[in-house]
């Protein structure tokens, strides 16, 4: 397989995607362009494992088509629904700075895109250069409608690393045989944990180490001595995941489409939803040996998970005049972590420090005007009388919350109502702050694990300074939860393990150059610390990446006032808006 591959040169160069070779150019924007996409959703057959199915694509993609742009840029994407499926899509990582009604998530910003329906995503590209990408956001469609989202510097603007020789998107994800949407329906019939995928891809191909799946393996070639630039994804539904390229080192240079402090390292862990440019320095000579990248999971729960391993091929070009042998080629093949290697997960993210320089300085807000305190993790809800289910008990099912509070999806869009002031019976502004029944939260897990559910949101007005402490519990067992903010980078100012101590922890936060991202993971049997300014009025979700969570309830919506000023208000909805 080709590998997909965008060149660096000064204009764009190739772009290589498994099967198609295509050309973009981007003409050079003064002050950002106008870009036009249109995305049809529709279904395409696809053969993996030896399976053929239908799946709900982009274009009739899989992965979806690629969206290219520069920083300043205002894109124009027209999503038509030509299957039955209901649809919306998430522009992840986009800030969205008073465009609300474009970012996707269905019943939180928007109602779907009906059968036979469009609308048309506008924003513009604010403050933000990097790799991020676009999804599905309703139900578990987003297994195969996802894409990448390139965004270069201003014309003129240089990387603050080494120019790359090339770059090349690869984005990681989860193949399943059966209907992935049949599968997280009879899960919530009947309580108990989903079945898992089948394997894991890279560019949509599985590898060699699956079965009946040599042909489909995304293969790179590289040249000797040069630095490729990898946007690596991770739009994998339900895993973190561990990667590596054998015998080579990768510089972090990026996340989350935000630039950090260089540092090498030999494997790289990436959750659902991030992002991370790396770069690829390649060997100095032709190495007579070809090079297995692989990525598996970093699984800490305690429920069933995917554990297989994707396998990609880093080749070399041969030398044009070369007595080099042309016989079978050594394979290397990378060690990744043991699965549940909590402590590298820890110290990767530590690692991880914002440029904080004077051209891209880390503004983290050093004076909090509102607190929250947010448990995260999995519960139970009691079965229907004379139902037998196959959560926990027999009697239980599966659930997860943020302070205990599952969260029930509307049946008519958040923002909608909140713009029009008609929210009665649609949501209720007593979220609470904090757990309205403390307990040793990674210790012995209470007896009660049933949990709460409605539509509850949390009101912020503009401009203030919030901290959020996100705790894991031990209820059902302690997990990693990597959690998602729309509309908001946040800087991740402190980390650790155990029960958050509001006393002694706050002398170690580090407020000078944290990580900045949209998405980050609560550690198993820990807590993270975040802090971001609340300048983007609108209705915002937040939720686990791990898609079962999700449907489980593990999610919350933040609703940020209107400031003063003209400039500081959501604007009107577009009149194409979809209706529920």
């Amino acid at each position: 397989m080709g590998a997909y591959v965008l060149p660096l040169q000064a204009s764009l160069g190739i772009i290589l995607v498994a099967f198609i070779s295509f050309c973009v150019i981007i003409p050079k924007p003064v002050h950002g362009i106008t870009r036009h996409y249109n995305f049809d959703i529709k279904l395409q057959n696809v053969t993996r494992l030896c399976t053929t199915k239908s799946i709900v694509s982009v274009n009739g993609k899989f992965p979806g088509p690629r969206i290219v742009a520069r920083e300043g840029d205002r894109l124009l994407i027209r999503v038509t629904n030509h299957v039955q499926n209901n649809i919306s899509l998430h522009w992840h990582g986009i800030r969205q700075l008073r465009s609300g009604w474009a970012d996707g998530p269905a019943y939180i910003s928007q109602c779907p895109i009906q059968t036979g329906q469009s609308y048309v995503y506008n924003f513009t590209i604010v403050g933000q250069r990097g790799t991020l990408w676009w999804h599905a956001h309703l139900t578990w469609l987003r297994s195969t409608v996802y894409g990448p989202i390139i965004i270069l510097p201003n014309q003129g603007t240089p990387y603050p690393f080494t120019k790359p020789y090339k770059e090349v998107p690869i984005i990681f994800g989860e193949w399943f045989n059966a209907d992935p949407e049949a599968i997280i329906q009879q899960a919530l019939q009947t309580g108990g944990g989903p079945n898992v995928s089948d394997a894991y891809t890279i560019n949509g191909l599985p590898g060699p180490l699956y079965n009946c799946s040599a042909k489909d393996t995304f293969k790179l070639k590289v040249t000797p001595g040069k630095t490729y630039l990898l946007r690596l994804i991770n739009a994998a539904l339900n895993d973190e995941l561990f990667f590596s390229i054998a015998n080579h080192t990768l510089t972090i240079v990026d996340v989350d489409a935000v630039y950090v402090k260089p540092f090498e390292t030999e494997t790289l862990l990436i959750t659902p939803g991030q992002t991370s440019n790396v770069l690829l320095k390649t060997k100095s000579h032709y190495p007579n040996a070809n090079f297995f990248m692989t990525a598996r999971p970093y699984a800490t729960g305690q429920g069933t998970f995917d554990n297989s391993t994707v396998a990609g091929i880093l080749e070399y070009e041969k030398p044009s005049h070369s007595s080099v042998s042309t016989g079978k080629l050594l394979l290397f093949k990378p060690i990744l972590p043991a699965l549940n290697d909590t402590s590298f997960a820890a110290n990767f993210t530590n690692k991880l420090r914002s440029l904080a320089s004077a051209q891209f300085p880390a503004n983290v807000p050093q004076k909090i005007d509102k607190q929250f305190f947010f448990t995260v993790g999995l519960g139970t809800i009691p079965c229907q009388s004379n139902q037998t289910c196959q959560g926990p008990t027999n009697t239980t099912k599966f659930q997860a919350s943020i302070n205990n509070v599952s969260f029930v999806m509307p049946t008519t869009a958040l923002l909608q109502t909140h713009y029009s002031g008609q929210s009665n019976g649609v949501y209720t502004t007593d979220f609470p702050i904090s757990p309205k029944n403390p307990f040793n939260y990674t210790g012995t897990p209470p007896n009660n694990t049933n949990v709460s559910n409605g539509t509850k949101v949390v009101v912020l007005p503009f401009n203030a300074s919030v901290e959020l402490i996100m705790q894991d519990t031990s209820i059902l067992g302690a997990e990693s939860h990597p959690l998602h903010l729309h509309g908001f980078n946040f800087y991740v100012v402190g980390q650790g393990f155990g029960n958050y101590d509001k006393n002694k922890d706050p002398a170690k936060f580090n407020l000078i150059d944290p990580v900045e991202r949209n998405t980050v993971g609560v550690p198993s049997g820990g807590w993270v610390a975040i802090r971001f300014l609340a300048d983007n009025p609108g209705v915002w979700f937040m939720h686990c990446h791990l898609e079962v969570h999700t449907s489980w309830g593990l999610k919350m919506a933040w609703i940020v006032l209107d400031g003063n000023l003209p400039n500081q208000k959501l604007q009107p909805p577009p009149s194409d808006l979809p209706k529920c």
